[in-house]
């Protein structure tokens, strides 16, 4: 029995400490389901390569800058920073080890494969609003894509990383003229005020057109050097 195209395929579903997390093949793309809320896709990447690219630029000529991304998703974000030359070291943070396993080795290695093989590469298998509170190591700057936006979270525990607390635990994770890029599927003139507030500077929004909607936007910002 074969079937439709149209019909979406689970390739995996597994059952973690932060609830269920899917792999499915949707005709050509690969899709990642949290609890029901879908993730993203491979579908594109514009917005995740804008990511870091917003990042590193604002970073100017800052010499081999370490970036932390989180999460990993469908990768795209890590193989753009991989394909570019500037960044000394590249660290990413992602809590649910079916994402990892599904690129190494799995059906995300595709897109990641070349990523993950290069030295600046590392893994940490952590949460990242966690390792924002607690980690003692500083960052030239965050890459952050792991919710929808900072008013559409995937867990409740992820609003934090929005808050003014959150905000200054990004702050500290920074070194002085650090950059912080947060993806989101909308704008929110809130959280630019929120930034502004916690003492960033230099804020703005990048917007990436999409095809119906509202744009997907990168949030940036400064920390005072």
């Amino acid at each position: 029995m074969s079937t439709s195209y149209d019909t979406p395929v689970v390739l995996d579903r597994r059952e973690g400490p932060y609830g269920e997390v899917v792999l499915r093949r949707h005709g050509e793309l690969l899709q990642i389901i949290a609890n029901g809320c879908f993730l993203m896709d491979t579908s594109d990447g514009r917005s995740e390569r804008l990511l870091v690219d917003a990042a590193l630029d604002a970073l100017g000529d800052r010499s081999r800058p370490h970036i932390l991304i989180g999460g990993l998703g469908v990768g795209f974000s890590l193989a753009h920073a991989a394909a570019d030359p500037r960044p000394g070291r590249i660290t990413v943070a992602e809590r649910e080890h079916a994402i990892i396993d599904w690129h190494l080795g799995g059906p995300l290695s595709g897109l990641s494969a070349a990523a993950l093989a290069d030295p600046r590469t590392s893994i940490l298998e952590t949460d990242l609003v966690t390792h924002v509170y607690e980690t003692s190591a500083t960052y030239d700057a965050l890459c952050l894509d792991i919710d929808n936006g900072p008013g559409w979270t995937v867990t409740d525990g992820n609003e934090s990383l929005y808050s003014p607390d959150g905000l200054a635990a990004c702050a500290r994770a920074l070194t002085p003229g650090g950059v912080l890029a947060v993806w989101s599927a909308q704008p929110s003139p809130e959280f630019e005020e929120t930034l502004r507030n916690a003492g960033f500077q230099q804020v703005r929004t990048d917007e990436i057109p999409v095809a119906r909607g509202v744009p997907d936007v990168v949030h940036l910002a400064v920390r005072p050097g």
